[in-house]
């Protein structure tokens, strides 16, 4: 199928023969340094007809346009200019003026309409092809990172969590990702999977990123941000570009391996009314080697390491299966395997394609139609509860839209699988109960150790037969096992979810005058398939749906329309609880001369509806049983049989039991009251939506700092109150007896006749996060760029209160970030060089707690340009100073990255 249409890409790139009735002639300049501006575009204003500057600043573009007609002149990072043509052979010569800063870029998510950065009634960052270019990280989705107030959660080579304002997770279901206004997140996760399915870095127009609530114009997801990636047009970007990245990663424990990217994309425009692209991208290289064999104990780091006889590693998996032999022998764990043997190659992989065909039917931006199919294959690794192999995942998504200058109607679907994915704990597991069975192993353990009285001797004994990793036995028994969706005898996860959405909004600001009115509304269908292997539709898919409207006014006031007063709210209703309403409310005042100083103010409520997990998860992870809580969820799941201790089989009258999920809800012990030598009963009420109400405000604008220079300053401070707040919850659900009885739940306690499992809640604890960056930014030395910001952010929360509840804020209190670079220090020659720092902090997750080290990252680039190839070269590196380090326990640690990058555009 790609074969096929990389094929219909390339015929439909043949040359379209125009009859040029009209010549316009021009050279464009930098207005202050009078500097020709190479790759200036050129386009006849609402026409897709256009061409760009030649090396020399030069251009000749022949029409069939009939004068008089208006030329559009623009280059990122300057301010447009407009030229009318009023006759043939006419020869123009155009000075562009740089933006001041880059508060003077053009953003449109803010309030779904265009303004400039500095009058946003909201935070915003913003990220162009020109930064894109200068960026010194591998990749502009790893470059996010250096914007103020962004966190970027390094979950392997290909997977990067983005995050702002706390609440960090590998699974962030808090934060949302919009590709060309498609949500890019896996249907049955809830969260994107970086930028391993995303948007060729070729193809980047501008990303734009929303710290914070966003959901009265954007629903429940956009909760704590959202980030925007918009792609170029094939009108107004035409031509065949390419880049070629190669170079190698560095890591102790993986050593030296190189890593390749390919990126081409190609765009034309047959007429002022059709117009289509196709990218192609290419990844290959190899995942950093996660190597932490500290020993663990619920949870948390422990003492000891693998002379223990009840050793559980961190990276090691199989380890976790242990029992209580009693008397002397005392608890006694499995040998397990290290991750290393079960990644297989450690291969990370990514393929994107994207095409995308453009429609005009008038030839003008009154009405465009586009049909974009997007389609990404990737192998990586994702951290959950536990380690889990991502291989050959497929994610797919088609969209229909209908869009002019004041609306917009699309529809897409989203489509995934799984491929053959497996979860690395549970392979080895399986691999261990395939040479020999937990109760066989176990039985000679405590046989050996009671002649012996040695561990050591009882543990050689229990291993007789084991496979080895390198074997052909093991690598049989692995391949059966991590082809066994199973989870009782395998480890392979299924999943082909669907996910159905469609988006309408219209702006009445060509109809209404005195004010600017917009409203608009959503649809969402979910369609979950995971053949019982992480859901509990074992019985074929679950399909539930959700909905939303909204509207928004916003009106100026006072002279030179100086105060901006917005307001919204939005609706939103999904099947499974009652719906909400989010409004915001916000006032921006634009003061001194060129309305350079903004103050702006903002209030909002915000919700974030439970996810797919929350709701229909079903599975048994190891440590514990995990069962989503919707109502319809807590009987579609039974565990497998468990085994059942002697004391107890004689009150059950069997060897094994089997429990549902709804004994986790209503009859479980909390866990931590067990562990603390109490036996209180769990509270987990069922999941509904969490709500945020948010404070900010802020202030942009330049400071004069001397005759010409100028100093950018970008500040905002916001303060949150949490309530439903959502919450995994470990509770202990006893074989047998009613929990409080006193009598028969605690007996299964003591005889081991009980089961974990995590349910899905929410916390009646008050949660409270505040926070507060600043940004500041000048050039200097003639041209020199630098910047430099902090961020503040700080959570509260009586642990007392809910023990059983951990809140996983996992963000540092204090980041700061530099940046100094020249992007013409001398003639085609620029560098750019980042530093950040952030202090340590903890990091909780259902795989591990701990503390994550503080760390300080310096990256790097030089780029040359070769204006007469049409050419960028480029010379980088990432964590130049070689210290490795953690973006959270358990992952591989980080080392370095080194490329060399080569760009065609034409």
């Amino acid at each position: 199928m790609i074969k096929k249409i990389l094929l219909l890409a390339l015929v439909l790139f043949g040359s379209v023969a125009m009859v040029a009735q009209t010549t316009v002639k021009g050279t464009v300049t930098d207005a202050k340094t009078g500097e020709t501006l190479p790759g200036a575009n050129i386009k006849i204003a609402n026409k897709a007809v256009g061409t760009t500057t030649d090396f020399d600043g030069n251009f000749v573009l022949k029409t069939a346009e009939v004068p008089t007609f208006t030329l559009e002149i623009s280059v990122i990072g300057y301010k447009m200019e407009k030229v009318e043509i009023t006759k043939d052979n006419q020869k123009i010569a155009v000075k562009l003026t740089e933006n001041e800063t880059s508060l003077d870029e053009i953003v449109v998510s803010a309030s779904r309409t265009p303004e400039r950065i500095m009058e946003s009634p909201v935070t915003i960052e913003r990220m162009d092809s020109r930064a894109i270019k200068n960026t010194s990280a591998p990749s502009f989705y790893d470059g996010l990172e250096n914007l103020k107030g962004v966190d970027v959660n390094t979950n392997s080579l290909t997977f990067k969590s983005v995050n702002t304002r706390g609440f960090a997770t590998f699974a962030n279901t808090r934060f949302m990702q919009l590709v060309d206004g498609m949500d890019n997140s896996s249907p049955a996760l809830n969260f994107a999977i970086g930028n391993l399915l995303g948007m060729s870095e070729l193809d980047v127009n501008t990303v734009e990123l929303l710290p914070g609530a966003a959901s009265a114009l954007y629903g429940a997801n956009a909760f704590n941000g959202i980030m925007f990636m918009t792609s170029k047009s094939p009108f107004d970007d035409q031509g065949i570009s390419v880049s070629l990245k190669g170079g190698v990663t560095s890591q102790e424990a993986a050593g030296v391996n190189e890593y390749y990217d390919f990126n081409i994309r190609m765009a034309y425009a047959f007429s002022e009314k059709l117009a289509g692209k196709a990218t192609l991208s290419y990844l290959e290289g190899t995942e950093w080697f996660a190597t932490d064999e500290r020993n663990t104990r619920n949870g948390e780091y422990a003492p000891g390491d693998r002379s223990l006889n009840d050793y559980d590693g961190l990276n090691v998996y199989g380890d976790e299966v242990a029992t209580d032999l009693g008397g002397a022998v005392g608890r006694v764990s499995r040998t397990g395997y290290r991750e290393q043997d079960l990644m297989k190659d450690y291969q990370a992989k990514s393929v994107k394609l994207n095409t995308a065909l453009h429609y005009r039917p008038w030839g003008d931006d009154r009405l465009e139609v586009i049909y974009n199919a997007k389609f990404g294959v990737g192998n990586t690794i994702f951290q959950g509860a536990n380690r889990y192999n991502i291989r050959d995942f497929f994610l797919g998504q088609q969209k229909l839209e209908f869009k002019g200058k004041n609306f917009f109607v699309r529809g897409y679907v989203t489509t995934e699988d799984a491929g053959n994915s497996y979860d690395s704990r549970f392979t080895a597991i399986n691999i261990n109960r395939r040479w020999k069975s937990d109760q066989d192993w176990f039985t000679q353990y405590a046989g050996t150790y009671l002649v012996t009285g040695s561990h050591a001797a009882a543990r050689a004994a229990a291993d007789t037969g084991r496979l080895i990793p390198g074997t052909a036995g093991f690598q049989a028994a692995f391949d059966d096992v991590t082809a066994d969706p199973s989870l009782v005898t395998g480890s392979r996860f299924q999943d082909q979810t669907k996910l159905y959405h469609s988006d309408i909004n219209y702006n009445f600001k060509d109809l209404i005058e005195w004010a600017e009115f917009q409203i608009g509304g959503s649809y969402r269908l979910y369609s979950l398939n995971s053949n019982g292997s992480i859901f509990t539709d074992f019985d074929g898919p679950i399909d539930y749906d959700e909905y939303g409207v909204y509207t928004q006014m916003q009106k100026n006031f006072l002279e030179d329309d100086r105060l901006k007063f917005t307001a919204s709210i939005r609706y939103d209703k999904a099947q499974n609880f009652d719906g909400n309403f989010s409004p915001r409310v916000s006032l921006a005042y634009a003061a001194g001369e060129g309305k350079n100083d903004n103050f702006r103010a903002s209030f909002q409520r915000g919700f974030r509806n439970p996810t797919t997990q929350d709701q229909y998860i079903g599975l048994d992870a190891g440590a514990a049983i995990l069962v989503g809580s919707a109502p319809d969820n807590l009987d579609r799941f039974t565990s497998s049989p468990l085994n059942v201790s002697t004391a107890g089989q004689a009150i059950l009258g069997s060897t094994t039991t089997q429990l549902s999920g709804r004994l986790a809800y209503e009859n479980s012990f909390s866990a931590s009251s067990v562990q603390n030598g109490g036996f209180d009963a769990s509270n987990s009420p069922l999941v509904k939506p969490e709500e945020v109400t948010a404070f900010e405000v802020g202030y942009r604008g330049l400071v004069n700092t001397g005759e010409t220079s100028r100093l950018t300053v970008d500040f905002s401070a916001y303060y949150n109150i949490y309530e439903n707040f959502i919450a995994v919850k470990n509770v202990l659900v006893p074989f047998y007896g009613q929990v409080g009885d006193n009598s028969l739940s605690l007996l299964a306690l003591a005889n081991g006749d009980f089961k974990a499992f995590q349910t899905y809640t929410n916390t009646s604890s008050d949660i409270t996060s505040y926070g507060a960056s600043v940004g500041l930014s000048t050039k200097i030395f003639n041209g020199f760029e630098l910047g430099v910001n902090y961020t503040y952010a700080k959570f509260e929360f009586d642990q007392a209160s809910d023990p059983d509840f951990e809140a996983g804020f996992n963000t540092p209190e204090h980041k700061f970030k530099l940046q100094f670079g020249h992007t013409n220090l001398f003639e085609n020659f620029g560098f750019n060089f980042n530093a950040r720092w952030q202090n340590a902090f903890v990091w909780e997750s259902t795989f591990l707690d701990a503390t994550v080290d503080a760390r300080a990252v310096f990256d790097a680039q030089i780029n040359y340009a070769v204006p007469s190839m049409k050419s960028v070269f480029k010379l980088g590196g990432a964590n130049l100073s070689g210290q490795e380090f953690f973006s959270a326990p358990g992952v591989g640690a980080i080392g370095s990255q080194y490329y060399v990058s080569w760009t065609i555009n034409n």
